[in-house]
């Protein structure tokens, strides 16, 4: 399995070799700096932990900053990975990692919607708009009166959409572009432009 890290920049098109337009999402990864390893026999799992981001050791929290290896510049954030290859302390990971037509599943925070109600965030139909009904974008009724005289849980109501991680699976890499570390994925991921990003090798897509 490889796995990277990046930031969303936005999306556009391109067309293949036959003229069908692609509609794509250009992503940036940021060279990442491998500064630990966790092992099945020491931690229970397999992880790379790696620093992203240039930033200058003061500007980094004394927790952050010491977890960096002797040797290994500062970076802005650090992370964990579950890739399973073999990696080395102060490797670099970056976009090459992925080749065109590698299928992938990508997670991130979607975009916060803030409060909404049952129409915008449920599709509800809605009440008549005509004939005095005043039962427009309301949700009805939601629950019985005698029995069981409460309302069940996980029932579609107005509440906060969107702001929550989201993975869309179905992607491939259409191009790498390794010199500006970008990676141009077919259709679109979650979040805002800028948001960050985990990109995860699917294997279930071959």
């Amino acid at each position: 399995m490889k796995q990277v890290l990046g930031r969303k920049v936005g999306m556009t098109r391109i067309y293949d070799d036959t003229g069908i337009e692609i509609p794509v999402t250009v992503i940036e990864v940021e060279p990442h700096v491998v500064i630990g390893l966790r092992t099945q026999d020491k931690n229970g799992y397999d992880a790379v932990v790696v620093g992203v981001g240039e930033e200058t050791r003061g500007r980094v929290p004394r927790q952050i900053a010491g977890q960096f290896p002797d040797g290994v510049d500062s970076k802005r954030s650090i992370h964990e990975l579950r890739a399973e290859q073999d990696y080395e302390v102060g490797q670099t990971i970056d976009a090459a990692v992925f080749q065109p037509g590698d299928p992938v599943k990508i997670t991130g925070r979607s975009r916060g919607r803030g409060f909404a109600g049952v129409v915008r965030r449920h599709g509800f139909k809605g009440g008549p708009n005509t004939h005095g009904s005043m039962n427009h974008r309301l949700p009805g009724s939601i629950g019985q009166s005698a029995s069981p005289s409460r309302v069940f849980k996980g029932t579609r109501m107005g509440g906060r959409m969107g702001g929550s991680n989201s993975t869309v699976k179905g992607l491939r890499v259409v191009e790498v572009d390794a010199e500006r570390n970008l990676l141009v994925i077919s259709g679109s991921v979650p979040g805002w432009r800028g948001g960050l990003l985990t990109i995860t090798s699917d294997e279930r897509g071959k």
